[in-house]
This record gives structure tokens, sequence and C-alpha cells, in this order.
């Protein structure tokens, strides 16, 4: 007897895939989604019936969830950021100008308050969202923001106190 999610597999994979791929920016992108629709399929193999006619209807649900999951993911990634065959060499001056500049960011982070600090790691360099900071920190998100918020301008203070423009 052949397994349900397997069998949804085979009989529409090439509809869900389609359906997908109209909504996605690339054909990777699409295969990993309808891959993950398949995924949650097998996942709830227990729960699915061959025989039930809304099958489909329940493919392109999970299939609508995952591609709303992807576009918030996508949101969160910043769309200037270059990839690296992009980037050149620096010029030795302004090499030599991101040295210094790297050493007083540092410098000027280590004279932030602890709480203003850890934001600014944590967000900053780590990426976390401010829930997971405020998870973490045991405060909450707004507080996390405001710590933020200073953090930046006391950075900014420190750096044109060096005379380094942010």
């Amino acid at each position: 007897m052949e397994d349900v999610a397997e069998s949804a597999f085979r009989r529409h994979y090439a509809q869900i895939y389609r359906f997908v791929r109209r909504r996605s920016a690339s054909d990777e992108q699409a295969e990993d989604v309808t891959q993950a629709v398949f995924a949650d399929a097998a996942a709830a193999r227990g729960r699915l019936r061959p025989d039930r006619p809304l099958l489909l209807g329940w493919l392109h649900r999970v299939a609508r969830r995952r591609l709303a999951d992807e576009a918030r993911r996508n949101a969160r990634t910043p769309s200037n950021v270059l990839p690296l065959e992009f980037v050149r060499e620096l010029p030795a001056a302004d090499r030599l100008w991101s040295a210094q500049s790297a050493s007083a960011l540092r410098k000027a982070i280590g004279r932030l308050p602890q709480g203003q600090r850890d934001v600014v790691v944590l967000k900053l360099i780590e990426g976390r969202s401010f829930a997971e900071i405020g998870e973490r920190l045991n405060t909450s998100p707004a507080a996390c923001k405001m710590r933020l918020v200073r953090a930046l301008e006391a950075l900014r203070d420190e750096l044109e106190k060096e005379g380094i423009t942010p």
C-alpha cells in the first residue's frame, strides 16, 4: 500500500510547484518551498487520507502558508547588501580609515553601559529580533528598542569626538 504523502507527491507535485513558482522570485525558491510543503505532508501523513477529495486544497493552503513564511523571512533580510563577489578591495587610505574607524567603534561600544552594549551586540552583530533580545535580557522588546536608540546616540557622539562621522 502506497503512503499517503508519497501518493500526494506523485499526483500533485507539478500543480503545487506551478502554484508556488508563480509566486516566487526564482526556480530555486519555488523548489525549496514546494519541498517544504511535501515535507509537511509527510509529517502529517497520519492525519491524511488518500481518498480525501480536499487533499489538493490542503496542499495549496500549506503552500500559501509556506510562501507567507518565506516572504516574512525575506522582509527581514536587508535588500541593500551586495553579494561578496561585487565587493572590491579598498584602496590603502580607505583600509587605514576603516581600521581606525573599527578601532574607535570597538572602544565606543566598550564604553557603553552593559545593558546598551548587550543590545547593540545582540541586535547589530548577531542580528537577533527585539523579542529574542528582550527574552535573553529579561526585559521587554520596547525597552530593548529604547536601549538601542540611546546606544546609537552615544556611539555617534563618541565617534564624532574621535573625528569620525558615522
